[in-house]
């Protein structure tokens, strides 16, 4: 079979030497990523130098629609002032022709003030109120007649904005030039045109023209000289507006650049990098609804490449020189390494022979010292595993014998106890009887432990043996009451959960002086509540103090050390320790079953002690096989 290209590859690297594969290794964990950190780092420079660009460039864009904002403001209340003068209203919408006389106290009083309050702000070309009343002078150059501007090509669509502003950029606002001369008062401008009419709001009286030049309302775009970015302005109908003389414009027009843009009718900001004539450029584009123009600022990036190029350049030189050196100090270092690594590799020859009692020559603080210490600990190990496995299975031989004899142990005990029982039937020793064959029950429960959850009925019946017994001691003192529903007996509970509490109600309750009628009565009941299942083991001995309660409940479920430490306070000037077995039902229900689950004890000094067992509803069925 042909073996394929990457197994062929693998098996090559395997071949070669060690030092030449930490060579390599160092290529491709080192030395690659340096490359691609230091692309990364380009990257990230050139990233950054276009975001500088990018604001700067926006920062300007807003600054013109800010101040082109102020202007269209400012023209916008200007007309507000030209319309809203009662007096110039009365005289364009006159039904008759004013005298000789009268005309000159319009002039003098009327229209002088006017025309100066209007022009008062020296940013204002024109303000003009051309007419369609025949019988109203021209007072040049505010009042003129309507008949000046018909043929003017944005008349008819003044017109039909009916009252509403139309803005238009004009090449010359002087209503005696063709509308293409630009030799007349310094155009272009911006015009806010808007029809007037008479007081009956529908009546045609004329219309309203305000003017401002393009380079007083382009502020920026005329004023500010960038040597690598300029402001245009692009009207509606593609004419563009901007410094021709600009540094950027040596390469390429205004006209070819901003043809090489994709306009946008969106009023945000808009960032777009382009090419063109074999240079990158970047452009920030806004559109001024208002005057239906694009805010178009055009930065050349070809400096800014050309720098990121020698950037890239002096970074690309400094990582080959570290490269090489890198390679070269590593070199140096692996022999080191390797010469150890060779002691090693001739030691690990000789344990392969069997020789398990040599000494590793191979010593230092570095990782080839540490392997050289670890691997002689490594030999003292393998012979104590040794000897420790020799000693373990004659260990295991004797716990198979000894097993072995506990299996005939019990079933000879087992025997025993049925043949005293036998014996005691047939010498009428019923009480004895009865108790050997309560023992042989409590025996064959407690060393059949073939599963760690049983039935409910079966730590009962354990328990009845228990008290069986104990009841021949106490001469009939103890009294068990089972108060559980039939339906409840497959309960499933932990083998020998129950007994310990019993053992505990007797060991501690038990005080015949003390106890009504000398008896002590312990009562088992069970009741389920939702998803859990209750148990509780009640006595009527003499009970715990409260101050001793709350401490035994608090020592079921802390921490070993703490329970140690308050189990001696606990049981300070006792002669018997308490709490124990309590404690490690406690934990074997918490590992069982969750921190959910568990005990408590309550109690009434000089009347009673419960303990409550809290568990999972769950029914176990069969039971433990028995």
């Amino acid at each position: 079979m042909r073996r394929s290209g990457g197994g062929t590859v693998r098996t090559y690297i395997a071949g070669l030497p060690i030092q030449a594969k930490l060579i390599l290794s160092f290529v491709l964990i080192i030395f690659i990523p340096i490359v691609l950190f230091a692309w990364y780092v380009l990257s990230g420079i050139s990233d950054s130098s276009i975001r500088e660009i990018t604001k700067k460039a926006e920062n300007i864009l807003d600054i013109e629609k800010n101040n082109v904002q102020n202007n269209i403001d400012l023209m916008e209340w200007t007309s507000q002032l030209a319309e809203s003068n009662q007096e110039m209203n009365d005289y364009l919408q006159r039904a008759d022709e004013l005298n000789t006389d009268e005309l000159l106290e319009f002039k003098t009083k009327i229209f002088d003030n006017f025309e100066h309050f209007l022009f008062n702000n020296p940013r204002i070309a024109a303000v003009r109120l051309y007419t369609s009343n025949p019988r109203v002078y021209e007072f040049w150059p505010v009042v003129l007649q309507e008949s000046r501007i018909r043929s003017k090509p944005w008349y008819e669509t003044v017109l039909e904005q009916n009252g509403m502003n139309w803005w238009e950029i004009r090449s010359n606002i002087d209503v005696l030039q063709s509308s293409t001369d630009q030799s007349a008062g310094n155009g272009p401008y911006v015009s806010l045109l808007r029809e007037l009419k008479y007081s009956d709001e529908t009546t045609h009286n004329g219309v309203l023209e305000v003017s401002m030049g393009v380079r007083q309302f382009f502020t920026k775009t005329f004023s500010v000289r960038e040597p690598s970015s300029q402001l245009l302005v692009v009207a509606r109908d593609g004419q563009i507006y901007t410094d021709a003389e600009a540094e950027i414009f040596r390469h390429a027009s205004a006209k070819e650049l901003t043809g090489a843009i994709r306009l946008a009718s969106g009023t945000d900001n808009r960032t777009d990098m382009f090419r063109y004539g074999g240079q990158s450029y970047l452009a920030v584009q806004a559109y001024v609804p208002t005057l239906g123009v694009h805010l178009v600022n055009v930065v050349s990036l070809a400096d800014t490449m050309a720098d990121i190029q020698r950037a890239r350049a002096n970074l690309l030189f400094v990582v080959l020189l570290l490269a090489a050196v890198l390679i070269v100090v590593s070199s140096f270092m692996h022999s080191l390494i390797l010469k150890r690594l060779k002691v090693l590799r001739d030691s690990m020859k000789k344990v392969r022979g069997g020789d398990f009692h040599l000494d590793v020559p191979v010593y230092g603080a570095d990782e080839v010292g540490e392997l050289g210490h670890h691997y002689r600990q490594m030999l003292k190990k393998i012979n104590e595993l040794i000897v420790e496995q020799v000693n373990r299975q004659a260990a295991t031989k004797e716990a198979e014998i000894r097993s072995l004899k506990n299996q005939i142990d019990s079933h000879f005990l087992y025997n025993t106890l049925e043949n005293l029982k036998m014996l005691a039937e047939v010498e009428g020793q019923y009480t004895i009887s009865d108790s050997l064959t309560s023992l042989g029950g409590m025996m064959r429960y407690s060393l059949q432990w073939t599963h760690e959850r049983v039935r409910l009925r079966d730590e009962i019946d354990h328990i009845r043996n228990y008290i069986a017994i104990m009841n021949i001691r106490y001469d009939g003192l103890l009294e068990l009451r089972v108060d559980v529903p039939p339906e409840y007996l497959d309960q499933e509970v932990l083998k020998m959960s129950l007994q310990p509490i019993v053992e505990n109600a007797v060991k501690h309750g038990m005080n015949p002086s003390e106890l009504k009628d000398g008896k002590l009565q312990i009562i088992l009941s069970a009741a389920a509540r939702q998803e859990s299942f209750v148990i509780e083991i009640s006595d009527n001995g003499s009970g715990i103090g409260e101050d001793r309660l709350r401490r035994l409940n608090r020592m079921l479920r802390m921490e070993e050390a703490d329970y140690r430490e308050l189990r001696s306070e606990f049981d300070k000037g006792k002669k018997e320790s308490g709490g124990i077995g309590l404690r490690n039902v406690e934990q074997r229900l918490v590992m069982s079953y969750g921190l959910e689950y568990g005990i408590r004890v309550e109690s009434v000094e000089g009347s009673f002690t419960r303990v409550v067992m809290t568990l999972p509803k769950f029914d176990l069925g069969g039971g433990e096989s028995r």
